[in-house]
């Protein structure tokens, strides 16, 4: 009997975080992983755990506001692992600011990050899972992009066009063969999360910790989110053939 075809992800946003744990619990499934970044040092060094668990593995330096470099990664990839079955729209921004002091460029950076580029490398790769009649896109949203949250309104807007993306293309490729769904989560244990921290604790003069309780809290849950959890609900995406078009909130209630 045939080994099954491994197949092959692209996760961007791969180095830390949510993305890295998205990565490794998709290399566990036995899929061969891309992973894309900024930060050259945070890939290679995902990539080496991910070969350590017997998948092929590949690092890209990848900015995804930049619609050329976004070509030339997908273009690595395909030529490096092959076809890309599997797209993980994980990369991201999340900058506050009172709506007064969001300046343009703000504004603007988050929709080129938040959206834009899960737009631009979902249409570079869905003609041809659409071909295949197989494929998987998954887009890192947040309960920002179901519901308003103050001082925010870059972000909020970005994932709210995510979600709209998301529910738009799925409704489009409905019963070809390619699902694209989108995870919610709350406040999570990341990067993300110590930074906004840190900005709050020097404009507030509370302490960095009181600042993260004070986000924990405002989960339904009242805990942060384990990027481990939505590791486990992407990798679950990919062997569901049925779920389309959902957004699947992670906010602290799930046990």
């Amino acid at each position: 009997m045939n080994a099954p075809v491994a197949r092959i992800a692209l996760v961007t946003g791969g180095g830390r975080g949510i993305g890295r744990e998205i990565a490794l619990a998709l290399a566990r499934e036995g899929c061969h992983v891309a992973v894309g970044a900024r930060s050259s040092d945070q890939v290679e060094a995902t990539a080496d755990a991910l070969r350590g668990l017997g998948v092929q593995a590949m690092a890209l330096v990848l900015d995804v506001s930049d619609a050329d470099a976004i070509t030339r990664a997908i273009d690595d990839v395909r030529a490096t692992l092959g076809a890309i079955d599997v797209l993980v729209n994980n990369a991201g921004i999340a900058e506050s600011a009172p709506i007064a002091k969001t300046e343009p460029a703000l504004w603007d950076r988050h929709l080129r990050v938040n959206a834009t580029g899960p737009y631009l490398l979902t249409r570079a790769v869905l003609p041809a899972m659409l071909e295949r009649r197989w494929g998987r896109v998954i887009n890192i949203a947040s309960l920002a992009g179901l519901h308003g949250a103050a001082y925010v309104s870059a972000y909020t807007a970005s994932k709210h066009a995510l979600v709209g993306l998301t529910r738009a293309l799925a409704a489009e490729i409905s019963g070809k063969g390619v699902t694209v769904n989108a995870i919610c989560p709350g406040f999570a244990a990341t990067d993300l999360v110590w930074n906004s921290a840190r900005n709050i604790a020097a404009r507030t003069g509370t302490s960095v910790e009181e600042a993260v309780a004070a986000m924990a809290r405002m989960n339904p849950g009242g805990r942060l989110i384990d990027p481990a959890e939505i590791a486990a609900v992407a990798a679950k995406l990919v062997h569901d053939d049925t779920t389309n078009g959902e957004t699947i909130v992670l906010d602290g209630t799930q046990s």
